[in-house]
C-alpha cells in the first residue's frame, strides 16, 4: 500500500491511472497473442478422436453465377487434378448462356466426376448463392461435402485429400484461404488483414468455441445440413459461412485443417476500395454474430487502439523514467506479437507478412 502512495504521490492519480490502463491493455494484447492466437501453430487435428476409419468419398460444389470461362480453363483443371481416389464437382450453373451451359456438360466426356446443373436466370426471380448451393447440395451424391467459389484456387494437388481428411475427426471442416500475393502497398495490406482476420475465428475454433468458416474453403455432411433445415437467414445473400455455421457448429463436431497445402488462394479483383465495399457487404452479418464472439473480436482491436494511445499519452507529457517504461512495454508487445504472426503465417502458407507487420499492425485499427 505505500508503495501505490508513493506512485501516487510522484506521478499523482492521472499518471497512477495511465499506468493502470497500461499495464492492463499490455496484459490482454499478450493474452491474445500467446494464450489464443499462440494455439494456431502449434494445432494438431489429429489429437481429435476419429468417427471414420478413413477418408470418405467427397463432393465439391460450385456455385457459379456467370459465364467464367477463366473458371473452366485455369481453376476447374486443378480441381479436378486433386490427387484424391474417389470425389466428384457438382458446379451449379446460374444463368442464361446456353452455349456455355453446353460446354461444362461436354467436359464431362474429358472428366466424368464433373457435374454441371444448371438454374435459370430470371430477372424476375433472383437466385440467391444460398439456393444455388441448396441445388448443389442436393445433386451432390455423396454424403461429405465441400464448398469452394469460381475466385479461388489450390495452391497444392493436396487440398482435396487434406480437407476431406478432416471428415475423419468432424462432420463440419473448415479450412484457410488467402489472398493471392502480387504488387504494391495495398495487396500487402489486404493479405494481411486477410490473415488476421482468419486468425480470430481459426483461433476460437482450436479453442473449442467456433463460430465461422470461410465461403472458400469449407464442408459438412447432408446430415447435418438437412438436420438443420436448410440454410438459414434466407432474406439475405450472405451468411451461409457464419450465421448458418453458428447453428450447427459445436465444441465436439468441428475439424480445423491448418497447412499450407490446404490452403486456398482467392484472386483479387480490385484494389482498396474493391476491398473496403467487400467487407462491407460481407461484414454486415457481424451485427448477427453472438455477444461472446463480438465481445471476443472487438476486444483484441479495443486494446490495441488503447495500448497504442496510453503509450503516445505517456512519451507526450509523463517524466522520462514513465516514457522509458511505457516505450520499453510498446517494444515487448511488438516483439511478441511479430513472432507469433511470423509463426502463424507459416502455419497458413502466407509469406511476406511479418516482415512489415508493424504498418498494418498501427494501421490495422482504421
Amino acid at each position: 500500500m505505500e508503495f501505490f502512495n508513493r506512485i501516487i504521490t510522484h506521478y499523482g492519480w492521472e499518471g497512477t491511472a495511465l499506468a493502470g490502463v497500461l499495464l492492463v491493455m499490455f496484459g490482454i494484447q499478450l493474452y491474445y497473442y500467446l494464450f489464443v492466437y499462440g494455439r494456431i501453430p502449434k494445432y494438431k487435428d489429429t489429437r481429435r478422436p476419429e468417427i471414420l476409419s478413413e477418408t470418405p468419398p467427397v463432393s465439391v460444389v460450385i456455385p457459379l453465377f456467370s459465364e467464367d470461362y477463366a473458371f473452366v480453363e485455369e481453376i476447374l483443371p486443378l480441381i479436378v487434378a486433386q490427387e484424391y481416389p474417389d470425389f466428384e464437382v457438382v458446379i451449379v450453373y446460374v444463368g442464361r448462356d446456353t452455349d456455355f451451359y453446353d460446354d461444362l456438360v461436354r467436359i464431362k466426356q474429358s472428366f466424368p466426376q464433373i457435374t454441371a446443373t444448371k438454374i435459370e436466370l430470371n430477372p424476375r426471380f433472383p437466385i440467391s448463392p444460398k439456393m444455388a448451393l441448396n441445388v448443389g447440395i442436393k445433386s451432390a451424391h455423396y454424403e461429405h461435402l465441400l464448398f469452394t467459389t469460381p475466385d479461388v484456387y489450390p495452391t497444392s494437388d493436396r487440398w482435396l485429400s487434406l480437407m476431406a481428411n478432416g471428415f475423419r475427426r468432424g462432420e463440419i471442416v473448415l479450412g484457410y484461404c488467402g489472398m493471392e500475393r502480387g504488387k504494391g502497398f495495398a495487396n500487402y495490406l489486404i493479405r494481411t488483414w486477410r490473415m488476421m482476420h482468419s486468425v480470430d475465428w481459426i483461433s476460437s475454433a482450436v479453442c473449442g468455441r467456433p463460430y465461422r468458416g470461410m465461403r472458400q474453403n469449407y464442408g459438412f455432411t447432408k446430415r447435418l445440413y438437412f438436420g438443420a433445415n436448410g440454410f438459414s437467414h434466407l432474406n439475405m445473400n450472405i451468411g451461409e459461412d457464419d450465421l448458418f455455421m453458428q447453428r450447427v457448429m459445436s465444441r465436439d463436431n468441428v475439424s480445423v485443417i491448418l497447412s499450407p497445402r490446404a490452403s486456398l488462394r482467392e484472386k483479387m479483383w480490385g484494389g482498396m476500395g474493391w476491398w473496403m465495399s467487400q467487407l462491407r457487404y460481407f461484414g454486415s452479418a457481424f451485427r448477427f454474430y453472438p455477444r461472446a464472439v463480438k465481445t471476443f473480436v472487438r476486444w483484441e482491436i479495443g486494446s490495441r487502439v488503447l495500448f497504442f494511445a496510453t503509450v503516445v499519452c505517456a512519451l507526450a507529457v509523463m517524466p522520462p523514467e514513465y516514457k522509458l517504461a511505457a516505450l520499453l512495454l510498446a517494444v515487448i508487445r511488438y516483439v511478441v506479437v511479430a513472432f507469433e504472426v511470423r509463426r502463424i503465417a507459416r502455419r497458413l502458407g502466407e509469406g511476406g507478412i511479418a516482415g512489415r507487420y508493424f504498418i498494418y499492425d498501427l494501421l490495422g485499427p482504421l
